[in-house]
């Protein structure tokens, strides 16, 4: 198994996308880029740690290539928006990989000029790191498992970002 890092809004949002992945094993919830140990999620929300808000993917690179989950990344969420996604607004909504190694540093430059080759904007994607992960509260790990917990900002957000993905990579999806 190998993992990624990507952070592009709220983790929510962004984990739902990559659940529905072939060769995706897990996602996780959490926290990184920051100067604080061990944020809270208020914390990170109040914008003064420097964390973004994120997830780790563990993957199957055998079925799944980084390069594969940087470009549904890019499809995924608009990495064109500076410290925000819609109406999730602050650095901790920002569009940014943390690279694991020197491969996936190469990859995530790759992944960039891909995006930026398909927009007219300029893609805003930083690379950073190394920096330390920080799993978000068991709270938050647990969120998509139980029906009633599911808000109505996240389910007005998920839904498009779900249709990009089977739209752009049907391939990919599970059934």
């Amino acid at each position: 198994m190998a993992q990624a890092i990507f952070a592009g809004g709220c983790f929510w949002c962004t984990e739902a996308v990559f659940r529905d992945v072939i060769g995706v094993e897990a996602v996780e919830s959490g926290y990184i880029g920051g100067s604080k140990a061990d944020p809270t999620y208020k914390e990170v929300c109040s914008g003064l740690t420097g964390h973004a808000e994120a997830i780790r993917v563990t993957y199957d690179p055998q079925s799944l290539r980084y390069a594969d989950l940087l470009d549904i990344f890019f499809v995924t969420h608009d990495p064109t928006q500076l410290n925000r996604q819609g109406n999730d607004v602050g650095t901790q909504y920002r569009s940014a990989i943390f690279p694991l190694d020197d491969d996936q540093r190469a990859e995530a430059e790759a992944g960039i000029a891909r995006a930026q080759a398909e927009r007219d904007q300029p893609v805003v994607t930083t690379i950073e790191g190394p920096a330390t992960w920080y799993p978000a509260e068991d709270y938050h790990q647990e969120y998509w498992q139980g029906e009633g917990q599911r808000n109505s900002y996240c389910l007005a957000v998920i839904p498009p970002k779900l249709m990009k993905l089977r739209k752009s990579f049907a391939n990919r999806v599970k059934a």
